[in-house]
């Protein structure tokens, strides 16, 4: 079903650009956050909706915050801790004012010994973060890395 652009569009320009400028600084602060604390779960957990569900870029995909948690928490008792990466934000698309699809480069950088590297699906992904407003901010409620093949 085609959804006809002004129909599309509405739920935007009911929401002031001002406002739309200040959410959206909001988001990449939220980007930022996520991409600061990508090796402390504990602080991790706390930017992502209960129910998140998350791909990575080996097509990993886990659902609901319990079993990211079990992820990271394995992840990082890993050789994947020495695996950092690096998130550019690409542009920010409003689906309504209270969610918006963030679309980004990750760059991974391994930094692991020698003797820990396995291979990796791709040195850079592109990111795509699906947020939506929990209370007074923002949460990721979901994340999926596509690699680059290169």
């Amino acid at each position: 079903m085609t959804v006809p652009a002004a129909t599309a569009t509405t739920t935007l320009t009911t929401t002031s650009p001002l406002r739309m400028d200040a959410e959206e600084a909001e988001i990449r602060r939220l980007v930022a956050e996520a991409q600061k604390h990508q090796f402390d779960v504990v602080e991790l957990m706390k930017l992502h909706h209960d129910d998140v569900v998350i791909t990575n870029m080996a097509g990993r995909r886990v659902f609901g915050k319990q079993a990211f948690t079990e992820a990271m928490t394995r992840a990082m008792a890993s050789a994947l801790q020495h695996v950092p990466t690096e998130t550019a934000i690409d542009r920010v698309h409003f689906l309504s004012p209270d969610s918006a699809i963030v679309f980004c480069t990750k760059t991974v950088h391994d930094q692991r010994a020698a003797s820990e590297k396995t291979p990796l699906p791709a040195s850079v992904g592109m990111m795509s973060y699906v947020v939506v407003r929990k209370g007074d901010g923002w949460v990721i409620a979901a994340a999926q890395t596509t690699p680059v093949a290169g």
